[in-house]
């Protein structure tokens, strides 16, 4: 049975990877904070999930599930590791307080690392290791491409995650393992649905304040009509396994304006997205 490492697993896109993973017959390592969590996934999906309880950003915490997993594995590769865990910060980058930017980066960027470093030894083939050599899956967003105003931490996150794959991938060419981006568009997940009216009290006497609950109806509307997070799950299943997968898929609801925000010049973007939202200036 080949086995794959699943970061953020307790709902969303993660739980999705994880239960499709698991109808295909993999076994998936899957990450969690919280007993609870792990206790509800493990009855939900049986003993072919193992619950790996840490944050991402604790690196000891990290390290010791990952000799966890090396355990199991009983000299199998790893099959694949998908770096799905993640928060979203929004707010206006002027007002926005550092700490909250700060902690953006520290778990989408710096977390995806500790977890690429204590994992991706195990998906490399050796002499020691059965198997051929896994995958790492990354999940970026189409926010890795297109700047959305009063997302600027969680864009700047997943840009960087972009980057941070490329060159990734032509280090771990050495050893024979691939890495692949997904890049979803609007997914029926909990990571926008948490945004509240509370989060936007800070900025009432904002000049932004407009723009922003126009981009918080815009963000719940979206999350309210995204894809199932199984069809990401179906996604990351084919990317682990096709034969020669390409380096970056991009899925989302609404492909034809994906597209078009991709390729329309940028200070056209700029003022259709300005008008949606107000923010260009008067006369």
């Amino acid at each position: 049975m080949k086995s794959v490492v699943v970061t953020g697993v307790s709902t969303g896109i993660g739980w999705g990877a994880a239960k499709v993973l698991i109808q295909k017959g993999f076994r998936v390592f899957g990450s969690v904070r919280k007993q609870s969590d792990a206790d509800r996934l493990s009855q939900e999906f049986g003993p072919n999930f193992v619950p790996l309880i840490f944050d991402v950003t604790d690196e000891k915490a990290v390290r010791k599930a990952a000799a966890q997993v090396e355990k199991a594995l009983q000299g199998q590769t790893l099959a694949g590791l998908v770096n799905n865990a993640g928060v979203a910060v929004a707010g206006p980058l002027l007002e926005l307080p550092i700490a909250e930017f700060r902690q953006q980066i520290e778990v989408n960027l710096t977390g995806v690392v500790i977890v690429t470093q204590a994992f991706a030894p195990l998906l490399a083939a050796s002499p020691d290791r059965k198997g051929a050599p896994g995958r790492v899956v990354n999940i970026s967003s189409v926010g890795g491409r297109n700047g959305n105003p009063f997302l600027g931490p969680y864009v700047a996150s997943k840009f960087a995650i972009e980057g941070l794959s490329e060159s990734l991938r032509r280090e771990l060419l050495l050893l024979g393992v691939d890495v692949i981006i997904v890049a979803p568009g609007a997914v029926a997940t909990a990571i926008w649905g948490k945004a509240k009216d509370d989060d936007l009290v800070p900025y009432e006497k904002s000049v932004f304040y407009p723009a922003l609950l126009k981009v918080f109806a815009y963000m719940k509307a979206n999350g309210a009509k995204g894809l199932p997070a199984e069809e990401l799950g179906e996604l990351v299943a084919r990317v682990l396994t096709i034969a020669k997968p390409r380096v970056r898929y991009t899925i989302a609801p609404d492909a034809l304006q994906t597209f078009m925000l991709a390729h329309l010049p940028r200070r056209i973007v700029d003022r259709l997205i300005g008008g949606q939202l107000g923010l260009l200036p008067k006369g």
